[in-house]
């Protein structure tokens, strides 16, 4: 583990104490200004965050609030013990937005309305409060049967933890009080009630949805109250030792540091991790430090789709078994991208490796993205990466088309949160420098030995592998510009924008490009990446697309969907590799795409001897559809898998069989 950082400025989620032990930290007020994130962000902005209160309202969750406050009659509106953290992560996102403010372009807009619908629901959720600091709509309603009577299920210390990081949010961004008073008031009482045996605490256990864990130790991080940092370490210590039956879905089969492969319910574990690593990076213990990084490394390397979407069963959420990475079936909930990338970030900060940055990424491109649609109207909570031919919706919360809101809503306001705070996930320093771990165009500070170095981006990135780096404002002394060159990329350059001359103190360490120079305001530097369409197989331990092939450009995955194949299905469609990938600029298609053009046929499935039964006797002979002349000569249209489901209901598929 790395050395003890100065006391950190970052304005985002992630902001460490003072005696952090961590390769990096986030830098301070980072900004992305033009291009493809700030695009998308604009839309979270001007469309997903505004519609929120509105959904918010008629699902019940803020008659729930008025409910409780005495504000109005009725009963508890909605289907789950934690609807009142769909209010925090909008709450959360809200905040974020708001600090985008004069920042950003286009973040000004709607910024005085967005502030009161804040502060309007900010007061609803203080009047809800108990007077001992307890909160929970479900219980205080009478729905559940007593206070942390099911910890299994009833999600409160889950809905205080996202009460806590929109707290955090709310304050960072605005410098307002109010919410947190509301969030330590909660803290103090789990404080209070939960803790080890002969604590004199009355319950020794945990909350079978981990949250608040992750989120305790940010609230230690903005008040400096250690016993905060204390009580997230007790709950993570808790998991696994068969306080709720030895559950894999609770998080409860083996201790943390002791397991050797993720498992359970995603988004558990995974935000289970998060506090993990935040502990590792706040109290030192090495221990934790290897079980995260043993754990990502078994999730990255056997459970994990192309997509780096995670989750193979729609059973209980699960992430399955070793190379069990199903398509039709893939879950790959929305929450469960964002739980990896919060993981994935956590650990990047933790001990500076590339590879946690190179995941965010293809998450974020794909996984992530997918979950909300392009105008920022409908989402998704599962994500396939494939839908088939005669694919029927039978509606509800999986259901392979986009829906306006869910009963359960987790996904969301999830989504808007980390849309509104993804400025924060691109940078970093060390004291020494700066590192670019995402590329958009933006300005970002490093740090060396308290002089700010600071750089603009500007870049058309992912549309092509152009980023040009200036410099803002150095220090006189050498300091190093670090620009991460993704996994995926075979070819790359770097040359000084001034003269195009190749930079000849670069140094490629570990998926770093490292830079180390004197520097001088206007220098600039030109990465270019080689972003060729390619090809890619699986592991051959993956069944479900073993001889098969997935086109990829850049960061992103493509996807092959009905609406650019007409005449036909595509579960009969296979890809010739012997074919070059083409691209096609589409600027007048799902908002300008570069589409990837592939020679394919649709083949003709061939008698069988009954004329009936599906499966025939194998001989050494292909079959007629396996030849080369078998099947129809066609042209494949490749498009971004994020852009999926846009268009018109039909077939989607990621993985294409090459025979």
């Amino acid at each position: 583990m790395s050395h003890t950082l100065s006391t950190s400025t970052a304005s985002g989620p992630v902001r460490f104490g003072p005696q952090a032990r961590a390769a990096l930290r986030p830098t301070s007020a980072p900004t992305v200004t033009a291009g493809f994130w700030a695009d998308r962000r604009l839309t979270n902005a001007r469309v997903s965050i505004p519609q929120g209160p509105e959904l918010l309202e008629s699902a019940g969750n803020l008659h729930n609030l008025r409910l409780v406050a005495g504000q109005e009659g009725g009963s508890f509106e909605g289907h789950y013990p934690f609807v009142d953290s769909d209010v925090y992560k909008w709450l959360e996102a809200a905040s974020w937005q708001l600090a985008q403010a004069g920042a950003e372009s286009g973040a000004d807009e709607g910024t005085a309305e967005l502030a009161a619908e804040v502060e309007r629901i900010i007061t609803l959720v203080a009047e809800a409060q108990e007077d001992d600091g307890y909160l929970n709509t479900w219980f205080q309603t009478g729905k559940g049967e007593g206070r942390y009577s099911d910890l299994r299920w009833g999600h409160e210390l889950y809905c205080a933890g996202h009460l806590i990081q929109a707290a955090v949010a709310h304050r960072r961004a605005t410098g307002g009080e109010q919410l947190l008073t509301v969030a330590r008031r909660f803290a103090d009482h789990i404080d209070t009630v939960f803790g080890p045996e002969g604590s004199g605490r009355p319950i020794d256990s945990f909350d079978a949805h981990p949250e608040v864990e992750t989120a305790l130790v940010e609230l230690y991080r903005e008040t400096g109250e250690q016993r905060y940092l204390d009580l997230a370490g007790y709950f993570v210590d808790r998991h696994g030792h068969g306080l709720h039956d030895g559950e894999a879905y609770c998080q409860d089969r083996v201790p943390l540091r002791e397991a050797e492969t993720v498992e359970g319910h995603a988004v558990r574990q995974l935000y289970l991790l998060a506090a993990a690593a935040d502990l590792a990076a706040e109290t030192g213990e090495e221990a934790l430090a290897e079980a995260s990084e043993r754990l990502w490394h078994a999730m990255a390397t056997t459970k994990t789709h192309l997509t780096g979407g995670v989750g193979a069963h729609h059973d209980k959420e699960d992430f399955g078994d070793p190379y069990e990475l199903p398509n039709e079936r893939a879950y790959c909930e929305t929450c469960a991208a964002i739980a990896s990338i919060q993981f994935s970030w956590r650990l990047a900060l933790l001990t500076g490796r590339a590879q946690y940055s190179d995941l965010i990424e293809r998450t974020l491109f794909n996984g992530f993205l997918a979950g909300v649609s392009l105008d920022g109207e409908t989402w998704l909570y599962v994500n396939p990466l494939q839908v088939r031919d005669g694919y029927v919706d039978a509606g509800g919360d999986q259901s392979s088309r986009r829906t306006r809101w869910f009963r359960c809503a987790c996904c969301p306001p999830n989504v808007m949160r980390l849309l509104a705070s993804l400025e924060h996930y691109v940078s970093s320093t060390d004291g020494q420098g700066l590192q670019l771990h995402q590329y958009a165009s933006g300005r970002f500070n490093g740090d060396v030995d308290g002089t700010p170095a600071v750089v603009s981006v500007n870049t058309n990135y992912p549309r092509d592998g152009r980023i040009c780096v200036t410099v803002e404002e150095s220090p006189e002394q050498p300091w190093a510009l670090s620009l991460r060159i993704p996994e995926w990329c075979g070819q790359y350059t770097l040359r000084h924008g001034d003269t195009g001359a190749p930079v000849t103190e670069a140094v490629l360490q570990e998926g770093w490009l490292r830079v180390e120079r004197t520097w001088a305001t206007g220098d600039e530097v030109v990465l270019e990446l080689d972003l060729a369409p390619r090809l890619v197989v699986a592991d051959p331990r993956v069944d479900a697309v073993r001889g098969c092939a997935a086109i990829e450009r850049g960061p992103l995955v493509y996807c092959l969907e009905q609406a650019d194949h007409p005449g036909g299905g595509l579960d009969d469609v296979s890809i010739d590799p012997a074919v070059p990938l083409t691209l096609k600029e589409r600027p007048d298609l799902l908002g300008g795409v570069v589409t990837v053009l592939a020679g394919g046929r649709r083949r003709t499935p061939p008698p069988t001897a009954s004329g009936w039964w599906p499966y025939r006797t194998r001989t050494s002979e292909p079959a007629p559809e396996h030849t080369p002349d078998g099947g129809t000569v066609i042209e494949l249209t490749a498009i971004p898998y994020y852009a999926w489901a846009n268009r018109s209901s039909g077939a989607m598929r990621v993985w294409l069989p090459t025979d």
